[in-house]
C-alpha cells in the first residue's frame, strides 16, 4: 500500500466533501496543494485544512508538485481541460460530475488515458455505498429474479437565488439543468444497477426558473433485458426527495434519501404470501454499512492505484450514463426515441449535450 500525493483544484462548496474524504484516509494519501483562481479563497481553504501550498494556476501546480492524484471540484465547463492537463502531467484524476459536457470530450479523455496510462474517474459515489454494491451483486447472481420495472426520481428544490451564481443555469458553463447536475447521481445508480439501456424517450422544460437550461426533465427508458423505467429530474419540488424503486420477479427494492444513503435508507419487500426465505437471507446477509460518500469511492480508487488497475467509475464505466443523458436532451429536442450508441461523431449532440451548446430548453 502506497501513500499518494494529492492536490485539489477548485475550493468552492463541493471541495469540502473531497477534503473530508482525503483527511479520513490520511494514512493512504497526503494533500500537498490546492488550486483556485481566487487567491483569497484558496489561501483561506488551504490554511483551514492544513494544505501546505496553494496556487492560482493549475498548470503551475502540476509542474511544481507532480501529484499522483488530482481532485477536480470546479464548475463543469473547465473539467475537461483540467482532466487532460492532469493526465498528461502524470496524475490520475477524480473529477466532480459531470466529468465533461459531451461524448466527444469523454472519448478524447479515454484516448488520453490510453496514451498516458493514467485514469480519470467521475464522482459517482452512489455506486460505492455498501448496500448499493451488495444489491448489484445480487442482481448479477439473479438472486431476485429478472428486473421488470424501475422508477428514478430526483425531485429537489433550487430557488432563484441559487441561479444567481454566474456559471449556473447556462449551457456553456453548467452544461445542463437537473438532468446533468442534480439527477445525475440517482440516474447513474439506476442505470448501473439495471444494466444496458436500449432506448429512451424524453421531455425537458424550463417551467419556472429564469435560466437557459431545463428545470425539469422526464424520460421513459427500455433496457436490453426488457425492463422498463421512468425518470423524473426536477429543481422545482419544495418537498425534496431522491427515490428509486426496482421491481424484480421476487422482490421490490426501494431507496429513499436525498444526497446520500446508508443501509438504513433501503427497503426490501416480497410479494404478499410469497415470502422466500432464501431471498430474504441473501438481502439481509450484508453486515458492512458504508455510506455512499466521497470517502467510499476514494478508498476504492486508492485500492486501484495500489494494484495499478483501472478504477471503477472511470471513462468506459460511465460512458453509458453520459450517452443516456445526451440522449434525453436529443429526444426532448427532436421528439424522437433515441437508441443507445446512436449519437456519434457528426451528430451535433455528440459535440455538446444541448446539440449546439447554446440551445434553450
Amino acid at each position: 500500500m502506497s501513500r499518494y500525493r494529492a492536490a485539489i483544484i477548485g475550493t468552492g462548496g463541493i471541495a469540502g466533501n473531497h477534503i473530508k474524504a482525503l483527511h479520513d484516509l490520511k494514512d493512504r494519501v497526503e494533500v500537498v496543494a490546492a488550486v483556485d483562481v481566487v487567491r483569497d479563497r484558496v489561501e483561506e481553504y488551504s490554511k483551514k485544512n492544513g494544505i501546505p501550498r496553494y496556487y492560482t494556476d493549475a498548470g503551475e501546480m502540476l509542474e511544481k508538485e507532480h501529484p499522483d492524484l488530482v481532485h477536480i471540484a470546479t464548475p463543469p465547463n473547465i473539467h475537461y481541460q483540467l482532466i487532460i492537463q492532469a493526465l498528461q502531467a502524470g496524475a490520475s484524476v477524480l473529477c466532480e460530475k459531470p466529468m465533461c459536457t459531451s461524448l466527444a470530450e469523454l472519448d478524447h479523455i479515454a484516448a488520453v488515458e490510453q496514451q498516458t496510462g493514467n485514469f480519470c474517474s467521475s464522482v459517482f459515489q452512489w455506486r460505492f455505498g455498501s448496500r448499493g454494491q451488495h444489491f448489484k451483486q445480487l442482481i448479477r447472481e439473479e438472486a431476485l429474479g429478472r428486473p421488470l420495472v424501475g422508477i428514478c426520481q430526483t425531485t429537489w428544490f433550487r430557488n432563484a437565488a441559487y441561479y444567481e451564481v454566474p456559471w449556473r443555469g447556462k449551457w456553456s458553463t453548467e452544461g445542463g439543468g437537473p438532468t446533468m447536475g442534480h439527477g445525475i447521481h440517482a440516474m447513474d445508480l439506476f442505470l448501473w444497477l439495471l444494466g444496458d439501456w436500449q432506448e429512451v424517450s424524453a421531455f425537458t422544460g424550463t417551467l419556472d426558473r429564469a435560466i437557459e437550461v431545463e428545470d425539469v426533465s422526464l424520460a421513459m427508458v427500455r433496457f436490453k433485458n426488457r425492463a422498463m423505467g421512468s425518470i423524473v429530474n426536477s429543481v422545482l419540488s419544495p418537498r425534496q426527495e431522491t427515490y428509486l424503486r426496482f421491481d424484480f420477479q421476487k422482490a421490490t427494492v426501494e431507496l429513499t434519501g436525498l444526497y446520500s444513503y446508508t443501509n438504513e435508507n433501503w427497503r426490501f419487500t416480497q410479494p404478499d404470501g410469497q415470502d422466500d426465505a432464501a431471498v430474504t437471507t441473501r438481502w439481509n446477509e450484508l453486515t458492512l454499512n458504508l455510506a455512499s460518500s466521497h470517502k467510499s469511492q476514494l478508498s476504492q480508487l486508492l485500492d486501484s492505484l495500489d494494484h495499478q488497475q483501472r478504477p471503477l467509475s472511470s471513462t468506459p464505466d460511465i460512458r453509458p450514463t453520459l450517452d443516456f443523458l445526451t440522449s434525453i436532451y436529443k429526444s426532448a429536442a427532436t421528439g424522437q426515441i433515441v437508441q443507445r450508441g446512436s449519437i456519434v461523431a457528426g451528430d451535433p449532440f455528440y459535440d455538446h449535450v444541448s446539440g449546439t451548446g447554446l440551445q434553450k430548453a
